[in-house]
């Protein structure tokens, strides 16, 4: 998701370059291509079968937010993201909290890629203990962070080609292998959607309330603003492109997946069964080239992640919304957020521990669709200042996105909703302590609310 935004200190203005083509396929890099796949097992698990179903209806969701964030983007169009919004259009508190919900996201986002990593390294290695593998990757992202490695542009790109002729060996391979079936009947083909001897509407939404991570990172693309040709009009139409191509990738994704692996058949591990369907479908080869795939892709994704949370905390803790002795430090040699890294390595390391793979997820998506609400809830406001009931269709299409992220969000998992909750109280505990002050101090000194 966005991070942080900091204001010019120069005249200078960023180069619009970014064309509208440009913009979708950062969109597409930002979430991956394969994201449907390390989270498939637990979808299917939680959801009863109704992978494919539950990634629509959280496409539903995802679609009306992007129009919000779009309209948001076109008013805002000095880049931003949901702290921003919540925080100009309703209350600088509200900004705050939503910021201190990302705060936890961007924590999560490694912490569940240190998981899914040791995961992954025990299908090639499994005389290594877990333990000794969430050790070395918790280490691994760590390490490289204050080394100050980071990750290209170019190399994102050239990252999500290679994923892409994955996504495309593998459907190859699952349709060859569906081609050597004895023939069919067509409810064969239609179960993935509904099979109505497991099908439960509890069960689906439970399901959908972890298929959002899917599209985690979509908003990112409002960030761009500053840099894209014809903003008012492009961004808004990047960001619901990017959800909309996201869903259909991701529905053709687990369909297909859904056809190989039979019905009431238990996964050998659940946290990488996509992995294990593309060996069925494809043998050892398509096994050793998914898993190493995604293991890259995921080792990438926890190390921009965690050097990510290191800055958005250090942005809090320099404009005093948190300790800034301990958070808003940087060390002088490498110009790394030491504090930071080192802390978030503990926490996923500890985090890996004790956490499974679907809490760390239900605890990120507890945050993204509380930010999701805000922005939906800001942007009808906005319509609303605008023009009242003239702006009746905005009004009621970000209502009814607050509606459709709301139900999820309460779909969310008990243990996830009390842990997600506890840290929100502790944000507006932070707010009471550190977050009015740091309010007074930017409002003084750059004339906007924080956050």
């Amino acid at each position: 998701m966005a991070g942080p935004t900091t204001p010019a200190t120069t005249g200078a203005t960023l180069k619009r370059s970014l064309r509208f083509r440009d913009l979708v396929l950062y969109g597409i890099i930002l979430i991956q291509p394969t994201a449907p796949m390390p989270s498939f097992g637990v979808i299917y698990q939680e959801a009863r079968g109704h992978v494919v179903t539950a990634i629509l209806c959280a496409l539903v969701a995802m679609l009306f937010t992007s129009i919000s964030y779009g309209r948001m983007a076109r008013v805002y169009p000095e880049g931003g993201s949901a702290f921003m919004y919540v925080g100009r259009e309703l209350h600088p508190a509200l900004g705050y909290i939503t910021g201190w919900c990302m705060a936890m996201d961007y924590i999560l986002n490694p912490l569940i890629c240190t998981i899914w990593c040791s995961k992954a390294a025990q299908n090639f290695l499994p005389e290594i203990p877990y333990v000794l593998w969430a050790i070395f990757f918790a280490g691994l992202f760590t390490l490289l962070n204050l080394r100050g490695v980071e990750t290209s542009a170019r190399i994102n790109a050239m990252m999500a080609a290679a994923l892409g002729v994955v996504i495309v060996l593998v459907v190859a391979s699952i349709l060859r292998y569906l081609l050597k079936l004895p023939h069919q009947p067509g409810s064969f083909y239609t179960t993935p959607f509904y099979d109505p001897s497991t099908f439960s509407s509890k069960a689906l939404f439970r399901g959908t309330s972890i298929a959002i991570l899917t599209y985690i990172g979509f908003d990112g693309i409002s960030t761009l603003t500053d840099e894209a040709k014809d903003p008012a009009r492009n961004i808004p139409r990047a960001i619901v492109l990017t959800c909309l191509i996201t869903g259909v990738l991701a529905s053709i994704e687990v369909y297909l997946a859904q056809l190989v692996w039979p019905r009431g058949m238990a996964f050998p591990d659940v946290d990488t069964a996509y992995v294990s369907i593309s060996g069925r479908a494809g043998g050892v080869f398509m096994f050793a080239l998914v898993n190493a795939s995604l293991l890259l892709a995921t080792i990438g994704s926890g190390m921009a992640s965690q050097l990510g949370a290191a800055r958005l905390l250090l942005a809090m803790g320099q404009d005093g919304a948190i300790p800034g002795k301990f958070f808003g430090a940087v060390h002088p040699k490498n110009r790394i957020p030491r504090n930071n890294v080192l802390l978030i390595g503990a926490i996923c390391l500890a985090g890996a521990l004790v956490f499974s793979y679907q809490l760390g997820t239900e605890l990120l998506n507890y945050g993204a669709l509380l930010a999701f609400m805000g922005v939906n809830v800001a942007s009808a406001v906005l319509a609303w200042r605008a023009a009242r009931l003239k702006q009746w269709l905005p009004i009621l299409s970000s209502l009814f996105g607050f509606a459709v992220c709301f139900f999820i969000w309460l779909n969310l998992g008990h243990l996830a909703r009390i842990v997600g909750t506890t840290w929100a109280v502790v944000g507006i505990i932070c707010w009471a302590f550190y977050g009015r002050k740091a309010g007074t101090m930017r409002k003084a000194s750059t004339g906007n609310p924080p956050y």
